[in-house]
This record gives C-alpha cells, sequence and structure tokens, in this order.
C-alpha cells in the first residue's frame, strides 16, 4: 500500500502523490476539501454515470462516502508520466466486501486535476487464476 509520509507531506507534492491524496482523501469522506485542494476549475470527468462537470462528481463521492463509511481503499501501483498519473487500487465499500480493482487516470494542468476517467473491474468471490488481481 502507498502512503505518504509526514515528510513527503510537508515538501511539494509530485503530480503522483497528489493524486494519491486527492483519492485517499475522497475515500476517507474528506470530498469537498480534495476537490478545493486539488481540482482545477475547468475540470471534467468520463465516469458514465454522473454529468460530466466536478459539481456532480463531488456530490456523488460525497453520497458514497456516506452510504459506505467503512470504505477501505489501497493504492497498489501509481505511475507519473509528463501531466498524467495512472493510480490502480484495491477499494472495498464495506469489510463484507470483496471489493472492486479500479484504475484512476488523471491529467494534470498548472499542478490541478483538470481531467479524470475510472474504470472498475468487481473483484470475483471465485477465480480460476491463481495469481488474484493484486
Amino acid at each position: 500500500m502507498i502512503k505518504l509520509s509526514i515528510e513527503q507531506q510537508s515538501k511539494p507534492l509530485s503530480l503522483k502523490e497528489k493524486s494519491i491524496s486527492f483519492l485517499q482523501n475522497v475515500a476517507l469522506g474528506n470530498v469537498q476539501e480534495a476537490f478545493q485542494k486539488y481540482i482545477g476549475p475547468d475540470f471534467l470527468h468520463h465516469n458514465p454515470f454522473f454529468a460530466g462537470d466536478s459539481k456532480s462528481l463531488m456530490i456523488a463521492m460525497e453520497e458514497s462516502a456516506t452510504e459506505n463509511t467503512n470504505k477501505r481503499f489501497e493504492v497498489k501501483l501509481a505511475i507519473q508520466e509528463k501531466d498524467m498519473v495512472t493510480v490502480y487500487s484495491h477499494i472495498k465499500q464495506s469489510s463484507e466486501d470483496p471489493g472492486a480493482a479500479v484504475v484512476h487516470i488523471l491529467r494534470f494542468k498548472d499542478n490541478q486535476i483538470v481531467e479524470m476517467w475510472d474504470i472498475g473491474q468487481p473483484i470475483p468471490k471465485d477465480s480460476p487464476n491463481e495469481n488474484g488481481m493484486f
């Protein structure tokens, strides 16, 4: 699991660290604060279940945080290339939930997130693949 140390938090964050911090804060229910700190004014997203503006996504994320107070978010891998960051994670809505493998792709401009894609795949209870999803 990737977590930011105290020393990393006092230094200017890389785009990869900002992406992880944004997603961790959203998962913890600090949605408005995360949006205020990391989302740019011209933000757009590509989640097909919500309107493409930041306010619609923020409201949906707040509702999810309220409904799923025991959400678990574990970053497995984060990759930064130029202004793009990809974060591969395991998200569980509750302790009983096997969860989903989720990939967030974030594009930055002027050190703020201005575009985001998210792709998820539920983790099956029984899989013939002995390697697992992580």
